[in-house]
């Protein structure tokens, strides 16, 4: 039994053992400790085999693809009761564990974003993060300020996490093969606790900053801007003395985390 690949789901199998070995072998997880671990898009079981395998950790796999569902429960009829069969994107992920849990998986490329933002809303349960995804989204993620490539992901997931790039995946690691590389990327749960502004405008600032990413701040945000101008009742002399502030002659992808915290601040209040 085979499963065929779905170009509706992004499917696109892995196939080479050696990488699915090194990707279960890049969750640290303590061993003495069982740690909960929840496996993305498994398919074939490609991945799900060494996870297995490895100790100190309790398995849920989530699949939405019911022919791989029953591939899975023929092959590896252990994960019967810990298979989900569903959308990831839709889960309520409370209502499967008591507490926190890791994320592992080769994310469908078509969606990986969305399972990035569904991570963010999961922060304070998932301590860590190891997937496979497309190596402009990997590079994109981990990248640092001042290139074209950082932006809005970098910034909401470098917030809360430490990421590091592991290693890429060529294009025949892959059945079928994408058209384009894979990575591997690590995000470890950083020491924040709380980003010291509103988060809600953070994300919105940062958002709008980098959908029009080839204006300088005080054009982008103008909007954000003029509402805090009627908040408070400026003057246009009131205004023009606040966008004076060097950070709005900045585009987005010159400002950290720590940058769009104070600048957060600074249009909140």
């Amino acid at each position: 039994m085979e499963v065929r690949a779905k170009k509706s789901l992004g499917q696109h199998f892995l196939t080479d053992l050696a990488i699915a070995q090194r990707i279960a072998g890049s969750l640290e997880v303590l061993p003495e400790t069982d740690t909960d671990v929840l496996e993305i898009g498994p398919g074939m079981g490609v991945l799900t085999q060494y996870l297995l395998q490895k100790p100190g950790i309790r398995l849920k796999m989530v699949e939405i693809d019911r022919e791989s569902v029953d591939y899975l429960l023929v092959n590896f009829p252990q994960v019967n009761g810990s298979l989900i069969e569903a959308d990831f994107l839709k889960l309520k992920l409370e209502n499967f564990f008591d507490g926190r849990f890791c994320v592992i998986g080769n994310f469908p490329y078509n969606i990986s974003s969305q399972i990035f933002f569904k991570i963010l809303e999961y922060k304070e349960l998932i301590p860590q993060v190891v997937c496979m995804i497309q190596k402009e989204v990997a590079e994109r993620i981990a990248e640092k300020p001042g290139t074209k490539t950082y932006g809005i992901l970098s910034v909401l997931l470098q917030a809360w996490y430490d990421i590091e790039y592991l290693f890429t995946v060529g294009e025949g690691a892959f059945n079928p093969p994408p058209k384009v590389k894979s990575a591997v990327i690590r995000l470890a749960r950083n020491s924040r606790t709380e980003l010291g502004c509103d988060e809600a405008m953070f994300k919105t600032i940062v958002k709008t900053g980098f959908n029009q990413r080839r204006k300088i701040l005080r054009n982008s945000l103008k909007q954000l801007i003029n509402e805090k101008a009627s908040r408070e009742g400026w003057s246009q002399e009131q205004v023009a003395e606040f966008v004076s502030d060097p950070v709005f002659d900045l585009r987005p992808e010159r400002l950290g985390v720590e940058d769009f915290i104070n600048l957060t601040n600074k249009i909140s209040f």
